[in-house]
């Protein structure tokens, strides 16, 4: 297990360096305009949707250590792409390139973990690797805040890269899982696990948002540049540590009971940043970043259920292929979140209140799946 924890420590240090800062690179390095940026970044990205079928049918087959590892490097190579771009088209080429990598990488990685786990239930081990995820991507997220103050973002680019390779590295020599292929036919998706993934991806939409959209939103409204690293940062270090604790805490309510908790705390979340708008200058930064941890409250009662009660649902003959179609819950709002962001052209309240209505929505379909499950799926214990 300590070996998958350092490379994926690795892959997320780097994530956190440059993610959070796509659009704000795409238009301060490279000179796109935001609306440009956003359609052309919310373009490339349609690539992932392609990913996930591939990808699953590859784990089934393969195991899912090779398809995770293969995964690191297309995010390599996307990555890099960002450093020569110059124009719409290389960063439509780079931004495929890493949303190829990345829907490879999610469409395998909670399969690898449940080999390296073995049959126990995944919740706690799912919540101990979203801690460690989440810590190092905070660290990167605060590295890339002091980059951006300083106007080095390239530098942020080149060592998400680097850290794509040394995950790659680690996987390939340290991490060992026992897989059996399972048949080539079969697994059809079933229509609650098709209802589970959408109800996953309405509220999913508020964590690439998040990323995408808050620091365009915190520095169009006159904040330090500084800021969006600091908050993102605070709500990684909540991430980092309380996840298991959020596991401990809700081990007795249904695994939908907490995710529909976590979509409307995501309601509140939009609420406060909106509000920010109409504070004096001096009240914003914390109110930042207090709005911060409601977020942060909701992802940990999330990203732990979702990713386990998908585990759960899933058949064991064709788990790859439905643990990959899960990713779908995570892809369109990727997809979309760039566009999302760009809405606020019509008015500075539209975006949050589409990520709003989107949680809203999840809350209602999560109420209504834990009516439809057998108790064995939703229970967390």
């Amino acid at each position: 297990m300590l070996p998958l924890l350092i490379a994926l420590g690795a892959d997320n240090f780097g994530s956190g360096l440059f993610l959070p800062m796509v659009l704000v690179y795409v238009t301060r390095e490279v000179g796109l305009p935001l609306a440009v940026a956003g359609l052309t970044v919310t373009v490339g990205t349609v690539v992932g949707l392609l990913v996930p079928p591939v990808a699953g049918r590859l784990v089934d087959r393969l195991g899912p250590r090779p398809v995770v590892i293969a995964a690191q490097v297309v995010q390599a190579a996307g990555t890099t792409g960002f450093l020569v771009a110059d124009g719409v088209v290389v960063v439509a080429v780079a931004t495929c390139l890493l949303a190829a990598g990345q829907q490879l990488f999610y469409s395998s990685l909670f399969a690898l973990i449940s080999d390296v786990v073995g049959a126990r239930r995944k919740d706690h081990p799912f919540a101990v690797v979203g801690m460690v995820r989440s810590a190092c991507f905070g660290l990167g997220a605060l590295a890339a805040g002091g980059l951006l103050t300083v106007g080095a973002l390239d530098a942020a680019v080149a060592v998400n890269a680097a850290s794509f390779v040394v995950a790659a590295l680690v996987l390939a020599v340290g991490v060992r899982a026992p897989h059996t292929a399972a048949p080539a036919r079969g697994g059809r998706i079933s229509r609650r696990f098709v209802v589970l993934v959408a109800g996953t991806g309405l509220v999913a939409l508020s964590a690439d948002f998040f990323l995408v959209g808050l620091p365009v939103y915190v520095l169009d409204l006159g904040a330090p540049p500084w800021l969006p690293g600091v908050v993102l940062a605070l709500h990684t270090t909540v991430t980092s540590t309380c996840a298991t604790l959020a596991v401990r805490a809700t081990r007795h309510l249904p695994r939908t009971t907490t995710l529909a908790r976590a979509a409307w705390l995501v309601v509140v979340w939009c609420g406060l940043c909106l509000a920010a708008s109409a504070l004096p200058p001096a009240w914003r930064t914390a109110w930042f970043l207090g709005s911060a941890l409601v977020l942060a409250a909701s992802a940990v009662l999330f990203g732990t259920r979702a990713n386990a009660l998908a585990v759960a649902m899933a058949p064991a003959g064709s788990r790859g292929r439905h643990l990959a179609a899960f990713q779908y819950a995570f892809t369109v709002p990727g997809v979309l979140a760039p566009a999302v962001v760009a809405l606020s052209a019509a008015g500075v309240w539209a975006p949050w209140a589409v990520v709003a209505g989107c949680a809203a929505a999840g809350a209602a379909v999560f109420a209504v799946l834990g009516t439809r499950l057998p108790e064995q799926v939703l229970s967390a214990r």
